[in-house]
Order: structure tokens, then C-alpha cells, then sequence
């Protein structure tokens, strides 16, 4: 058995390469990743693809090992060249992410030195990190010092998160999930329904109430649906806004909202995944006035604070239902039951063993201080409001003046469908490359949009889009 044992050992140990092992594939990565950002300037943000990287179907898995320049090779054709390049400054559909660089260092370190950041007793300087970011954007957000939440994956855990402690919290039992109700619009975020459901949810009443021309939440409407509600012996329990929608960028009225679900006794969460960061700057926090009176909320760093994906945050003031609703006990992990030194992540959340992900803000932070994120998402801000005037120079419709850095618009030709004139227009662009584009369609017309968010989208970015906008309408007509 021994010499068996350390036969296996002998091949076990190619795992752990050597200095120079471990120096010649760092400089190659290093390489490759300098390369692309080098690049990004002159890189088409949408490349059109038929294969979807099919070639990666060649490279199959063996027992055999490849050399580092053939598996950047593979990853160059198959995953970096390919569709959306959401690195790129021309990326101005959906809600662009980021990528600053400190981010990636994060990661390498969180992965390398392996910090388990799940209990405080495992990995206290890891979980204190956590919980120091955490503090820190509940202040942003005006949250009081007692409150907490969790770093989670994205904006839909943290979604999650929520939905699941409102309903602990408000005692839904499944009794009872029928007669309940949930108020929100047609214009929050699929996540959110989503949560809805996995929360066991789905059989509960869903209420969308009415948006205005702005498209947000109609509060008059809300309130007659709630009394109507209580009349007819149901339990609203939960009131969802949105701090910047997915489709044009709406904050609804987050006061006014508040002083509903005081009246009412309701969980009100807000979901500001893509917009809450913009309460660093003085426009946004005047537009999400009454955000800080909410139950819950989410924001994503890999959004508002350019990160890369794979970081958003859950804020919730009551600590213990956060608690009640996440917090399990096993007998294995008795050993960190004791140190209440600070909350642990695994109590306030699905997750057990996660990643360090903490280290991935914690760092960019630390390395640039606040003062260039503050600008770059004023500038953002300014860049939309640049967008909504010059693109109606160019002919096109647009719908509420941008309050964030989300905005539609559309061509409405002399003769033929608007719709599918748009969506030839969109086609186009795409296809160009230069940029890309989104589109969504509400109350039956066919919208593009535009989200400023990438951190290396700057005024250049922006008149190259015009002119994409405005060379396609050319050829179309």
C-alpha cells in the first residue's frame, strides 16, 4: 500500500508546478490579457457568428495536458473573438458590466490564497472585508448601521435573498401564500418574478400596478389596489420598486411608495441593481429620494461600480429576519458556533462554501479611491442626456427624458412599419459591429436603447454611435 501511495503521490504532485512552471504560464496569460485591452479601442464590440465556437468541440477533456499558448489559442478563436464583448466601450445594450483592472487582481488573489469567506471563525479577515463593504454602501444608501445583507453572485440572488426574508419575516405560510399579495409593475426586472417563484411564491397574487407616461409606479392606482385588496380579505404583504428599470431607465417614486407601505404594513424592497450606485452622485440621489426608507434593496457593483460579473449586493435593515430565513446549523460546523465576532456570510444567505468575491471591490477601492467612480458615472450620466438631444437632431423619436443612463428612442419613417423599420435599423447596427445595440418592445412598439454604463464608453463612444444610427437610417430609407 505505501509504494502504491506514493506512486500516486509522484503523479499528484504535477499539480503543484513549479516556479518556473508557474512563471511561464503567468507571463503568457499576462500577455493575452494585456493584448486585449490594448485592443478593445480597435476591436468591433459585436462580432456576428454562425459556429458559436463549435471548435471548442475539438478540444475535448484527456488525460493528456495541452501547452498554454494552444489553450489561449482555443479560448481566443472560440470565447474572445465571438458575439458581444461586454469589456468594450462600445457596448451600450442591456446593462453594460465593466471589468476594471483591479477587479481581475482581486480574483487572482482571492483564488490563489483560497480565503474561505463563508464563516467568521474560518476566515475572519475575509469575512470582515465583507461585511467593511457592506456598512459602507448601506451608508451610501442611507441605511442605518445596524442594518447588513450579503454579497452575493448578482443582482437576482440578492433578489432572492430578499423576497425569501420578506416572506419569512411576514409570516407567509403556505396556507396562506393564495390569499397574499405583491404589488410591483410590468416594468421590474425578470429576476425578480423569477425570485418570486423559486421563493414558492408563484401561487401568490402578483399585482402589476399601472405605470404613468414616465413609467413609473402609479401610487394613486397602488393605493386603490391595496384598499380593494383588504376588502376582499387578502394579505398584501410586499411592495417592489425599481431604482432604475431595465428598459428605460425609471426610478419610481420611491417616497411616495415608502409612505405606502408604512401605512399599509408592507415589506417594501427596491430593486436597484443597475441604478443604485448613481446615489454617489448628486442627480441620483435627488432622483432615489426615499430609498433609504425601504426594508431591502439590491445594487450591483459589477454594474454601477464597473466591476466584473459576478458581485451584487443585498442590503436589508432587519438583520435577525435576514437571519431566520438563511441561518442553518450542522453539527460538523460546531467548532464556529461560538465567535459572534462579526455576522457570517453563510447565515445571511443560500451560499455555504462561496468565493472571496469581496476582494474583487475591496481592491479597485483601495487603489483608486472613490473620486474617479463618482466621475465616471457623472459623466455617464451626462453622456445619456448628450445622446437624448443629438439623436432627435437625427430624426428619431424618443420616450422620458433620461433621469438615469437608460433611454429609448426610434426612427419613425414617412412610409412603411415603424417596428420594422426599427428592427432592420437594430439589425444593422448590429452588424456593423462598431457599437451594439439593444432593443425592447413595450405596449406593442419597437424601441432601441441605449445603456451607458461601461466605464470606457467616453464622448467618442457616443458619436460613433450617432454615426452608426444615422448611416443606417440612410441606407434603409
Amino acid at each position: 500500500m505505501i509504494e502504491k501511495i506514493k506512486e500516486l503521490e509522484k503523479h499528484a504532485l504535477q499539480l503543484e508546478p513549479n516556479n518556473e512552471d508557474r512563471l511561464h504560464w503567468q507571463r503568457k496569460v499576462e500577455q493575452y490579457a494585456f493584448k486585449f485591452i490594448d485592443d478593445l479601442p480597435h476591436t468591433k464590440t459585436y462580432i456576428p457568428t454562425e459556429d458559436g465556437g463549435k471548435d471548442l468541440l475539438n478540444h475535448p477533456f484527456s488525460d493528456q495536458p495541452i501547452k498554454i499558448e494552444e489553450a489561449l489559442n482555443i479560448l481566443d478563436k472560440n470565447v474572445d473573438t465571438p458575439g458581444l464583448n461586454p469589456a468594450s466601450g462600445g457596448h451600450l445594450g442591456y446593462i453594460p458590466g465593466g471589468g476594471v483592472y483591479p477587479t481581475a487582481l482581486g480574483d487572482y488573489l482571492a483564488a490563489i490564497t483560497n480565503r474561505y469567506a463563508g464563516i467568521y471563525f474560518g476566515g475572519p479577515g475575509a469575512v470582515r472585508i465583507e461585511n467593511m463593504l457592506i456598512r459602507w454602501m448601506c451608508s451610501i444608501m442611507g441605511y442605518p448601521e445596524t442594518a447588513s445583507g450579503n454579497l452575493a453572485s448578482g443582482g437576482s440572488i440578492g433578489n432572492l435573498i430578499a423576497i425569501v426574508t420578506a416572506r419569512d419575516y411576514k409570516k407567509i405560510e403556505p396556507q396562506i401564500i393564495q390569499e397574499s399579495v405583491i404589488y410591483l409593475t410590468s416594468q421590474v426586472h425578470h429576476c425578480v418574478q423569477k425570485a418570486i417563484r423559486i421563493a414558492g411564491l408563484h401561487r401568490a397574487q402578483t399585482t402589476y400596478i399601472p405605470v404613468d407616461e414616465n413609467y413609473k409606479m402609479d401610487v394613486n392606482a397602488l393605493q386603490e389596489q391595496i384598499k380593494s385588496d383588504i376588502a376582499d380579505g387578502k394579505k398584501p404583504f410586499l411592495l417592489i420598486g425599481s431604482a432604475g428599470t431595465t428598459d428605460v431607465g425609471a426610478v419610481d417614486p420611491l417616497n411616495d411608495l415608502a409612505d405606502v407601505a408604512e401605512e399599509f404594513n408592507l415589506w417594501f424592497h427596491v430593486d436597484g441593481a443597475y441604478g443604485g450606485f448613481f446615489m454617489l452622485t448628486g442627480q441620483g440621489k435627488a432622483i432615489m429620494k426615499g430609498i433609504e426608507r425601504s426594508d431591502s434593496l439590491v445594487i450591483d457593483p459589477h454594474k454601477g461600480l464597473f466591476l466584473s460579473y459576478g458581485l451584487g449586493v443585498v442590503l436589508i435593515k432587519n438583520v435577525q429576519a435576514q437571519k431566520d430565513a438563511h441561518q442553518y446549523q450542522a453539527n460538523y460546523m460546531q467548532d464556529a458556533l461560538n465567535d459572534t465576532t462579526e455576522l457570517s456570510p453563510a447565515d445571511l444567505s443560500p451560499e455555504l462554501t462561496k468565493h472571496f468575491r469581496g476582494l474583487r471591490l475591496w481592491l479597485p477601492l483601495q487603489l483608486f479611491g472613490l473620486a474617479p467612480f463618482k466621475s465616471a458615472l457623472d459623466e455617464k450620466l451626462m453622456l445619456t442626456q448628450y445622446f437624448y438631444h443629438q439623436i432627435q437632431k437625427l430624426g428619431f423619436e424618443v420616450g422620458p427624458f433620461p433621469e438615469l443612463s437608460v433611454m429609448i428612442y426610434r426612427y419613425v419613417p414617412t412610409k412603411g412599419d415603424a417596428n420594422d423599420f426599427n428592427k432592420k435599423l437594430i439589425h444593422h447596427v448590429q452588424q456593423d459591429g462598431r457599437v451594439f445595440l439593444s432593443s425592447t418592445t413595450i405596449d406593442g412598439k419597437y424601441w432601441l436603447r441605449i445603456a451607458i454604463l461601461a466605464f470606457r464608453t467616453h464622448l467618442t463612444t457616443i458619436n460613433l454611435c450617432l454615426e452608426v444610427l444615422g448611416e443606417g437610417v440612410e441606407k434603409l430609407k
